[in-house]
C-alpha cells in the first residue's frame, strides 16, 4: 500500500515537472519569436537601419541595454511582480531583434533558415537528453562555464590581433560549450522547480527565469553555427 502511495506521488511530480518545462518552453519560444521578427521586420525597414546603424554609438547602446536587462531578470526576477517580469523578458528578446536585424543583411535568408533548423534540432536533442538522463550533470557546471569566460576573453582578445585561426576555434569552442550547456542547464531548470507550486506567480516567475536561460543558450549556439554555416550575401 504504502509502496502504491509512493509510485503515485512520484508520478504526480514527474507529470508536475513535466508541465512546468512546457511553460519554460513556450516562454522561451515566444522570445524567440520576438526577436525573428523584430529582426527580420527591422532588417527590412531601411529607415530604422540607417538611424541604428549609421550611428556607431547605437549598438553599443543597444548592447549595454541588452546587457543591463538581462542581469537584471536573471536576478531579480523572483522579486518582481508577474507582469514587470514579462515585460522586462519581453522587452529584453525584442531588443535582441534589433541587435540581430544585421544578420538578414550579412547572410543569405536561405542560410539563415537553414542554421535555425539545425540549432533547433541540436538543442532539442541535448534539452531531451539534460531533462531524461539520470546522470547528474552537476559536475559540468564549472567546466563549462571556464569555458565561456575562455571564448568571451579570446573573443575580446582577437578583436585586436583579427586571427582567422582563432576566430575558428573560438567559434568550434563555442558551438561544443553552449551545446553542453543545453543540457546541464535543462536539467538544473527542471530540478529547481518547486513542486506543489503550480499555478501560482512564484511558479510563473520561475518559468521565465528558465524560459531566459534557454533562450539565452539557444541565441547563443544559433550564431556559433551561423558564423560556420553561414552564407554571407
Amino acid at each position: 500500500m504504502q509502496d502504491s502511495f509512493r509510485a503515485m506521488s512520484a508520478d504526480a511530480h514527474a507529470a508536475e515537472q513535466q508541465r512546468f518545462m512546457v511553460r519554460v518552453y513556450n516562454w522561451m519560444t515566444a522570445g524567440l519569436a520576438i526577436t525573428g521578427f523584430m529582426a527580420f521586420y527591422i532588417s527590412n525597414n531601411e529607415a530604422i537601419m540607417n538611424i541604428i546603424f549609421s550611428n556607431p554609438i547605437m549598438p553599443i547602446v543597444l548592447m549595454i541595454v541588452q546587457i543591463g536587462l538581462v542581469f537584471w531578470l536573471a536576478s531579480r526576477v523572483m522579486q518582481m511582480s508577474v507582469s514587470q517580469a514579462t515585460g522586462v523578458f519581453m522587452l529584453y528578446a525584442g531588443l535582441t531583434g534589433i541587435t540581430f536585424s544585421f544578420i538578414f543583411v550579412v547572410y543569405t535568408s536561405a542560410s539563415i533558415t537553414s542554421t535555425f533548423m539545425v540549432t533547433a534540432g541540436t538543442f532539442g536533442a541535448m534539452s531531451l537528453y539534460g531533462y531524461t538522463t539520470k546522470k547528474d550533470l552537476t559536475s559540468w557546471g564549472s567546466f563549462l562555464f571556464m569555458g565561456l569566460i575562455g571564448i568571451i576573453i579570446a573573443s575580446v582578445v582577437n578583436m585586436f590581433m583579427q586571427s582567422t585561426a582563432m576566430h575558428m576555434i573560438i567559434t568550434y569552442a563555442g558551438v561544443l560549450i553552449f551545446v553542453g550547456l543545453t543540457a546541464y542547464d535543462t536539467q538544473k531548470i527542471k530540478e529547481m522547480n518547486i513542486l506543489g507550486n503550480e499555478g501560482t506567480d512564484e511558479d510563473t516567475k520561475e518559468a521565465i527565469r528558465g524560459a531566459l536561460t534557454l533562450y539565452l543558450d539557444f541565441i547563443n549556439l544559433f550564431l556559433m553555427l551561423l558564423r560556420l554555416m553561414g552564407d554571407r550575401r
